[in-house]
C-alpha cells in the first residue's frame, strides 16, 4: 500500500479521544486505589480494566494500519517502526522512574539497592526484561515504571502480529479466539478479577489478557463490525466510564470478565462506527496525543504519593486537591513530554532509519 493511500484512509478520531479518556481514567484509578485500598468502596473500581480496553484497541489498530503494507514493508521494516513508536517513551519512563526512586521526599532510598542492584533495574527495565524483585515496590514487572508491564505484553503481541497473526485467515483468528475467552473466564474466576499481569506472581495473566484483547481488536476489523451510530464521543466516553466505574458484585469475576469479552470489542466497534462532532475533534486530537505519554510517565508520582499519605495522613479535603491539581499536572507534563520529547524523537529516529 503506498503512502498516498495510507493519507487517504480514514482516521478513527473518535477512538483516539476514548484512549485519551482511558489513560485519565488510569491515572485516577492508581490515585484512588492509594487512597482506598477495597477496590468495592471504590468509585473507578474497575479502572485497571482500562488495560483491556488498550489491549483491544491496539488489535483494532494494528490490523487497520498493517494488515494490507506488512508482507510490502517487511519483518525488519515493521518491528523497526514499532520500536520508533514506542520505545523512546519506555527509556524515559525509566529515567524518571529511576529519579523518583533515588529522590522520593518523603521516604528514603532502601540501603539494600546499592550501584549495582540499581543498574540491574535500570537496564532490565530499558530493554524490557521482567525483573520483579523489588518488595517495596510489590514485586512489579517493571520496579521504576510498573505501567511498563503492559507495554511488555504489547511488545509480545506485535512480535506475535508481525511473525504470524497478520497471515492468518478470519476463521483462524475466530478459532483462537476462543481459547483465549477460555483463559480470561480462568484467570478472573480463579483470581476474583481481572487485575493481574503486572507482577511478578501474576505474570501469566497479563498473557491471557492481551491474547483475547488483542485478538478480539483484529477480528473486529477483519470482520468489518463497524457499528454505525450517532452516539458521538461524549455517549461512548459514557459507556467506557460506565464499565470502569461499576459497582463491584456478587459475581464480579464474571462482570469483568463479560466487559472484556463482549463489551469492550462492542465499544470499539460503536467508536469506529460513530460520527465525529465539530465540537469534540478537537479534544479528541488531544486526548489521543496525550494517552500514551500520560500512561507512560504518570507514574512516577505515585508511590511518592502514597509515602506521602502514609507520613503525613492529610485529610480527605486535602487529598482531593492534591489529586484534582496532581491529575491536571500531570496531563499537561504528558502534553509537554509529548511535544518536546516524544514527537521529536521518533522524527529524527525516522529520518535516521531513511538515512540508512
Amino acid at each position: 500500500m503506498n503512502g498516498n493511500l495510507l493519507k487517504s484512509r480514514q482516521h478513527y478520531e473518535i477512538l483516539d479521544g476514548l484512549r485519551g479518556v482511558a489513560a485519565i481514567a488510569v491515572v485516577t484509578f492508581h490515585f484512588m486505589e492509594i487512597i482506598i485500598a477495597d477496590y468495592s468502596r471504590n468509585f473507578i473500581g474497575h479502572g485497571f480494566l482500562a488495560v483491556d480496553f488498550f489491549f483491544c484497541l491496539s488489535g483494532f489498530v494494528m490490523a487497520y494500519a498493517y494488515d494490507n503494507r506488512i508482507a510490502d514493508m517487511g519483518l525488519q521494516a515493521f518491528f523497526t517502526s514499532r520500536i520508533i513508536r514506542l520505545h523512546p517513551l519506555v527509556i524515559l519512563g525509566t529515567v524518571l522512574g529511576l529519579l523518583a526512586f533515588l529522590f522520593d521526599p518523603f521516604m528514603a532510598l532502601p540501603a539494600a539497592y546499592d550501584g549495582w542492584k540499581l543498574t540491574l533495574l535500570f537496564v532490565s527495565s530499558i530493554l524490557m526484561i521482567p525483573y520483579p524483585v523489588v518488595a517495596e515496590r510489590y514485586f512489579n514487572l517493571f520496579n521504576l515504571n510498573a505501567p511498563s508491564w503492559s507495554l511488555f505484553w504489547e511488545y509480545i503481541a506485535n512480535i506475535l502480529y508481525g511473525v504470524v497473526l497478520w497471515k492468518l485467515s478470519r476463521r483462524l483468528l475466530a478459532a483462537l479466539l476462543i481459547p483465549a475467552a477460555a483463559g480470561i473466564i480462568y484467570v478472573s474466576f480463579k483470581a476474583g478479577n481481572l487485575m493481574g499481569g503486572w507482577s511478578g506472581p501474576t505474570f501469566w495473566q497479563g498473557g491471557a489478557r492481551i491474547a483475547y484483547s488483542f485478538l478480539a481488536g483484529m477480528i473486529v476489523f477483519r470482520y468489518n463490525m463497524i457499528i454505525r451510530n450517532k452516539l458521538g464521543f461524549s455517549g461512548l466516553s459514557v459507556l467506557l466510564l460506565a464499565a470502569l466505574m461499576m459497582p463491584h458484585f456478587t459475581y464480579n469475576w464474571l462482570a469483568e470478565a463479560l466487559v472484556v469479552l463482549v463489551y469492550f470489542p462492542f465499544l470499539i466497534a460503536l467508536g469506529a462506527g460513530a460520527g465525529m462532532h465539530s465540537t469534540t475533534k478537537a479534544f479528541c486530537n488531544f486526548a489521543g496525543k496525550i494517552s500514551y505519554p500520560l500512561y507512560m510517565t504518570h507514574y512516577v508520582v505515585m508511590f511518592a504519593f502514597a509515602n506521602y499519605l502514609s507520613k503525613y495522613k492529610p485529610d480527605n479535603t486535602h487529598i482531593t486537591w492534591i489529586v484534582v491539581i496532581g491529575l491536571l499536572l500531570l496531563i499537561t507534563f504528558a502534553w509537554l513530554v509529548m511535544a518536546l520529547y516524544d514527537i521529536p524523537v521518533r522524527k529524527y529516529l525516522t529520518k535516521l532509519r531513511k538515512d540508512f
